[in-house]
């Protein structure tokens, strides 16, 4: 057998004869291991996508462009919906430990937009969305009103529910009744008995000065700033009142220029429901309460449920604003899209606390599931709105650079201080709890929770979700800056003034990519260092 081995194997060598100096070329030279053809760095999107795996964020770079301006140029309005633009593409996620009014306001105020969470009754929800509405306007159309035979206690708790304690007071305790005088915080602040009658501490009709109903809102501005008064009643010919300005709202219009609103001068605010039939009075509950935007809140969003909902919705509010999801795919995009939405929320099982995709074996990579969304719904000018796997600013900008509109985060946001829950330290460390919707507790809370991830219904609930801590981040107000800043420089080395020109750059193959291995990601973080201090902002 040995003696027959080797006589096959000079038959198999013995084309080799023919070259006797030929020597195997092993390995490639350094210009096939890095050139590309026509020299040209980096792939068009269209290209980096277009193999058969799944990306995430971490693995991909965008090349830099030319810088020709300043970082502080960069405008970052974009759209959420149809028809609605924030000046600033964050979004808070309708999480029970993230967004509920004081979220929402601040989200609001720093240009982005809040949903609050529907993991609670629909009465609790729709007076978090009133809260956002009341917070902030020019002229305060339906203000807070309580009569002389209230108590100093219930202005208090005026205060403790809303934030503020300016009150005007009527003879009927409701808006149009007859102007009695206004409490303010000046009236009350130093007060031991809060048992006391309101009529004892306001201040009296004759010492207001007040607008005429008709007053343009910049005649009531002067009025108000002239007076040096805190709140400017509106009244009727009768005198009754039919509205307030607020000196905070002025200030505030001031300190946050870039503020979403709507076309009142309200904040803008949104809010998730489910798709069952139960939540068709939760949703009549939160327009009543003046929700500019629903989301439908599901972890699989092409359903029949859902689909179903979208039609209901679009007969009984044509003008209210729906966003769908949540989907990764094309064809779940088209669902939603051919039944009316007016965006869409990209993502499953790609946020820090969720375990969709280890659970179910369904999902996609975050990054790939956006552009291909994207790529499908900007052809229908729907827009939208990456939803989970955000870790820092970095992957903001790249999720826009992909076709994303908005970006909605929520460990980013759920320990600051505007977000649910108290403080706690633990090891020396301040901390917040944040959960996903889909673990136990959450289900075990709330409905709305076991009826995003369809789980009802289920004698035994597998959890997707997980709960845990992240570390304190302090404000919003500060915070918020830090991420548009970041979003702004990282726009500026791709070399793109706006939001637009970015995804335009991309869908024109003007923005690159290039892949990361193992090594690059090492190499792009912190690294050969002993120690180090990461402060951020």
């Amino acid at each position: 057998k040995s003696i027959t081995f080797i006589e096959e194997f000079k038959e198999m060598t013995s084309e080799f004869k023919e070259f006797p100096d030929y020597v195997p070329d092993d390995g490639i030279t350094a210009a096939e291991l890095v050139s590309e053809p026509d020299w040209e760095d980096g792939s068009t999107a269209a290209s980096f996508f277009s193999g058969k795996e799944g990306l995430t964020y971490n693995d991909f770079l965008i090349l830099p462009g030319y810088i020709d301006f300043a970082s502080k140029e960069v405008t970052l309005n974009s759209p959420i919906t149809k028809k609605i633009t924030l000046n600033t593409p964050l979004v808070s996620s309708p999480m029970d430990t993230v967004t509920e009014s004081r979220m929402a306001i601040a989200m609001a105020l720093m240009g982005g937009i809040g949903f609050v969470h529907h993991n609670c009754s629909a009465e609790f929800q729709a007076e978090e969305v009133r809260k956002v509405k009341k917070f902030e306007q020019g002229f305060i159309l339906d203000p807070i009103v309580l009569s002389c035979s209230h108590t100093v206690n219930d202005v208090k708790k005026v205060k403790e529910s809303y934030g503020f304690s300016g009150v005007a007071i009527t003879d009927t305790g409701k808006l149009g009744g007859r102007l009695l005088g206004i409490v303010t915080s000046r009236d009350i602040d130093f007060l031991d008995d809060f048992d006391q009658k309101i009529s004892e501490v306001m201040t009296p009709r004759e010492k207001l000065v007040t607008a005429k109903a008709g007053t343009s809102l910049s005649e009531a501005n002067q009025l108000l700033q002239a007076s040096k008064k805190g709140k400017l009643p509106i009244v009727n010919e009768d005198d009754q009142l039919v509205g307030l300005i607020s000196r905070t709202d002025l200030k505030k219009n001031r300190e946050f220029p870039q503020a979403s609103k709507d076309k009142n001068k309200q904040l803008l605010v949104g809010a998730a429901m489910s798709t069952h039939e139960k939540d068709k009075t939760r949703l009549d509950m939160l327009v009543n309460a003046g929700v500019d935007v629903i989301i439908l809140d599901s972890s699989q969003g092409n359903s029949i449920y859902q689909i179903d909902m979208i039609k209901y919705i679009k007969n009984r509010y044509p003008d209210l604003q729906i966003i769908g999801g949540n989907v990764v795919t094309a064809a779940q995009a088209k669902s939603l899209i051919d039944a009316g939405v007016d965006g869409l929320r990209v993502g499953m099982g790609s946020g820090s606390i969720c375990i969709t995709q280890e659970v179910m074996a369904v999902g996609r990579p975050q990054g790939t599931a956006v552009y291909r969304v994207a790529e499908y719904a900007r052809r229908f000018r729907v827009p939208v709105i990456a939803d989970g796997g955000i870790t820092c600013v970095g992957h903001i900008t790249k999720a826009l650079a992909l076709g994303a509109s908005t970006v909605m985060m929520g460990s980013l946001l759920a320990a600051t201080s505007e977000s649910p829950g108290e403080y706690f330290y633990q090891d020396g460390v301040r901390l917040k709890k944040y959960r996903g919707m889909g673990c136990l507790a959450a289900m075990k809370d709330g409905d709305g929770a076991k009826e995003r991830y369809f789980s009802d219904q289920d004698a035994i609930r597998v959890a997707q979700g997980v709960a845990g801590s992240v570390v304190d981040r302090g404000s919003i107000y500060t915070y918020i800056p830090y991420l548009v800043a970041g979003i702004q420089h990282g726009c500026q080395d791709i070399g793109s003034r706006s939001l637009f020109t970015l995804r335009s750059m991309m869908y024109d193959g003007k923005l690159k990519f290039e892949k990361r291995t193992l090594a690059a990601m090492k190499e792009g973080g912190v690294h050969s260092l002993h120690s180090y201090e990461m402060k951020l902002y």
